[in-house]
């Protein structure tokens, strides 16, 4: 399996406002002076955890924290990271697996998601870009999926930044998968996996918005084209936003929520969630969103225009990915 890595360190080749640096398993990136994210792409949890790449710590603008790495609740839930719990028979989620009839058990199923290939690390008119190839692997060494994953980060106004992320999924399996979810196994409102967040402690009792002003939990499950949460920082006091989009171009459907404020903040699109998607062998899936980090409290109306001024982004630069 040959690798490759970016360089050491990186700095804006137009004048503009990132640095980054990449210590060959993760590369941290600075926008203005502020190290806003860390994306580990060669990440080495324990195989129970399905090692996978995620982003965190990830902060807005002024510094505040907005992700969770290993809470002891979930240690498997990490920051801002690409997971699926049912992939067939295996998880690439992390923890015990759901299976009908029988609640969550723990199996040898606990598949990872390594990092191949380095495709790019660089900043382009503003914005920084950074490419990779994967293998998704089960616990028993079988080749499943390989995956081409591209981010990019892109400075906003209103005191924000949109990390966009990319995946294509091309099964390399010999055979076809089902990808669905614990609902799909039976476990009423509980489709979660996909592209999953999961908030700092102090974000419990967090407000979530979706459109047209609707509020709270009774918005799992349901479909809209972004969510938001607003939370607020231990210490500082102050409030930040988090709003996940789907890409406005997407061939798929509009995806389902996951999304909870009690007893931790979380909150994803799940576009498995009451409905498993037969994926073909030798077939590619797409999936693009983008996730809105932005300093301060947001109502419904500035939650509405966060997500609008993002989906307006993801449509301005789609196929402008990297991969």
């Amino acid at each position: 399996m040959s690798t490759t890595t970016a360089p050491a360190a990186g700095t804006s080749t137009t004048g503009g406002p990132f640095s980054w640096t990449d210590d060959g398993a993760a590369v941290t990136v600075t926008l203005d002076g502020v190290q806003v994210l860390t994306y580990t792409y060669a990440a080495n949890d324990p195989q129970e955890e399905s090692p996978r790449p995620y982003f965190h710590p990830v902060r807005t603008r002024t510094g505040d924290l907005v992700s969770a790495y290993r809470p002891h609740d979930h240690v498997w839930h990490k920051g801002i990271a690409w997971s699926l719990p049912h992939l067939g028979p295996d998880n690439f989620w992390g923890g015990p697996s759901y299976r009908r009839g029988q609640d969550y058990r723990w199996l040898p199923n606990n598949g990872a998601m390594r990092h191949r290939e380095l495709g790019q690390a660089t900043d382009d008119d503003g914005t920084f870009r950074f490419a990779h190839s994967l293998q998704w692997v089960t616990q028993q060494g079988s080749l499943v999926v390989e995956e081409e994953r591209s981010f990019q980060v892109v400075p906003g106004t209103d005191s924000s930044y949109t990390l966009v992320f990319d995946t294509a999924m091309t099964n390399v399996s010999g055979e076809p998968i089902h990808i669905g979810s614990p609902t799909t196994e039976g476990r009423e409102n509980a489709g979660y996996g996909g592209l999953f967040w999961r908030g700092p402690r102090s974000f419990a009792g967090g407000s979530i918005i979706g459109p047209g002003g609707a509020t709270g939990e009774e918005l799992r499950g349901q479909r809209a084209p972004w969510l938001s949460f607003v939370g607020q920082h231990d210490e500082t006091c102050r409030f930040s936003t988090l709003v996940m989009v789907d890409d406005p171009g997407s061939e798929h459907p509009e995806p389902e929520w996951f999304a909870r404020s009690e007893p931790f903040a979380c909150m994803g699109p799940a576009p498995f969630f009451s409905q498993e998607v037969l994926f073909e062998a030798g077939t590619t899936l797409h999936y693009r969103y983008g996730v809105v980090i932005a300093d301060g409290q947001s109502d419904a109306q500035r939650s509405e225009a966060l997500a609008l001024a993002a989906r307006e982004l993801l449509a301005a630069t789609q196929g402008r990915n990297g991969q």
